[in-house]
């Protein structure tokens, strides 16, 4: 397997497509919470996940166009306070023009005092990735055309599963991820001590093919120090990244992990925007970098993220969100890997389709997604 520190390619910043938007008006917006089983639990070092909770809205416009979006919410209890801020913004763009970067530079500005963190930001991004969805459908376009890009098949990593559990149960499941011919798993470590993080990876990599690329991910489950030692042991294993092995927002200590291990560091699912993504940059924190779509500020903050990527060389993969980020990747100059989960699958009438480990970008208008109506009803809320 090719080391990524070696694809620090100097490669430029599309134009963006002569495309002229269709001027739509925002109408209302609407809000589904749904908590879905997920196919395989996700044991981290932080916990274990066995049901996804999300949360969908259309953006509905005068103009009869209904942008989609959706939203992993991490604990269930976010959802209702995310509706509150979603109707909190309704009162301000209610009537306004779908221009997601001007909606997003209003929005930060009502929002200055409380800062765009968190719910707020999840907010925010929602409805900034239902209005470039809305937009795109308007155009007659897939997504990944309106921002300048032929849609286009993107190398995937199956990231369902493989939490902490017995090497022998790993092996096991990391042979099932390997179906609809997925060429790389994500792996998650953190275990009691190094000797059992290093049997876990051995226990996959006996297993799997020398050619299928094993990433792991630490969920800022370490010290700088232990990093740096386990992160070392980890050399020669064959595993293609280590991610998040410290506090996400460390990024001097990230810094020093990277320089004294020989895999690569990949960090970025915590990005807030692009501020935190340039001051990660700026000190060297990271050999990769993976922004989330709803942290680093919806698509509109995609496209920055992007670019602050490509100036620096970095390879840049998606976090989450597999249906949005295929299109975003397929924009994306140094685009490297897509995060696969299938959580989504139940809830969408077209789940993203996975051809030889590659995620086949939906050539639909705008990003493809439509709702099952009868899961949805099945996995909705009752009051």
């Amino acid at each position: 397997m090719e080391n990524v520190r070696t694809q620090k390619g100097e490669r430029h910043v599309p134009s963006t497509a002569d495309v002229n938007l269709p001027r739509l008006t925002i109408r209302s917006l609407r809000a589904v919470p749904v908590t879905v089983p997920m196919t395989y639990v996700l044991g981290t070092s932080a916990a274990a996940v066995r049901a996804a909770p999300l949360l969908l809205v259309d953006l509905e416009t005068h103009e009869g166009v209904t942008g989609r979006a959706y939203q992993f919410c991490y604990r269930a209890a976010a959802a209702p306070a995310i509706v509150r801020f979603l109707d909190d913004i309704m009162d301000a763009v209610k009537d306004e023009v779908v221009a997601p970067a001007d909606l997003w530079s209003s929005l930060s500005r009502r929002y200055t005092l409380i800062g765009v963190q968190g719910i707020v930001r999840m907010a925010m991004a929602l409805v900034d990735v239902a209005g470039w969805d809305a937009l795109a459908q308007a155009a007659g376009l897939p997504l990944a055309r309106c921002l300048g890009a032929d849609p286009r098949p993107i190398p995937a990593y199956n990231s369902n599963g493989l939490g902490l559990m017995p090497a022998a149960a790993l092996a096991d499941e990391a042979d099932k991820l390997l179906g609809r011919g997925f060429r790389a798993v994500k792996l998650r470590l953190g275990y009691a001590d190094v000797d059992d993080d290093l049997a876990a990876v051995r226990a996959v990599r006996k297993r799997l093919p020398d050619d299928i690329a094993v990433m792991v991910d630490y969920n800022q489950a370490l010290s700088v120090a232990d990093a740096v030692g386990r992160g070392r042991a980890l050399d020669g294993e064959g595993v293609y990244w280590i991610e998040e092995p410290i506090r996400h927002d460390d990024y001097i200590g990230c810094a020093e992990v990277a320089r004294a291990v020989s895999t690569p560091v990949q960090i970025g699912e915590n990005f807030s925007q692009v501020y935190d993504m340039q001051k990660a940059l700026d000190v060297r924190a990271c050999d990769l970098v993976m922004p989330d779509l709803e942290r680093i500020g919806g698509i509109t903050g995609w496209q920055r993220a992007s670019a602050l990527a490509a100036e620096a060389g970095l390879p840049m993969s998606s976090h989450l969100y597999p249906e949005v980020s295929a299109h975003l990747l397929a924009a994306t100059p140094t685009a490297h890997w897509l995060e696969y989960v299938d959580w989504m699958n139940p809830l969408l009438a077209e789940p993203l389709t996975i051809v030889d480990g590659m995620a086949v970008v939906s050539g639909r208008p705008g990003l493809g997604l439509a709702w099952n109506d009868d899961n949805v009803r099945r996995y909705a809320w009752t009051d």
